[in-house]
């Protein structure tokens, strides 16, 4: 009788537990970060980084599709940060060729000037 108490519990107790929900936002996350770096032409400058995340976001949909939801998020999760690396790594590759262009411009001043002025 009281075996079959426990079990009455524990059926209940396991009726009540549902199946883990899709990661969304986790996975809408990763994919506006993967849409805004492709807007941004990340590609041209981190495209092994926007690679990675396109393929880690297929992952995370699979996990879905195949009801892994706690490998699902984590994936949609590596998904973002690859995106958002690709997307810094480009901006610092911008930026240091925006640098260097300048650099270059006073170097090119610098010569004008001397030259005008005929300092050597």
């Amino acid at each position: 009788m009281r075996f079959a108490a426990v079990l009455a519990g524990v059926l209940v107790l396991a009726a009540c537990a549902s199946a883990p929900q899709a990661p969304n936002r986790s996975l809408q996350a990763a994919e506006q970060a993967i849409a805004t770096a492709e807007q941004a032409r990340v590609a041209d400058y981190a495209s092994l980084e926007l690679s990675q995340a396109r393929e880690k976001l297929a992952a995370a949909r699979r996990a879905v599709h195949q009801e892994e939801m706690i490998v699902a998020e984590r994936l949609a999760d590596e998904a973002l940060v690859e995106a958002q690396l690709a997307t810094a790594k480009a901006s610092e590759i911008k930026a240091k060729k925006i640098n260097d262009d300048m650099q270059e411009s006073t170097r090119t001043l610098i010569l004008e000037m001397r030259r005008d002025t005929g300092i050597r």
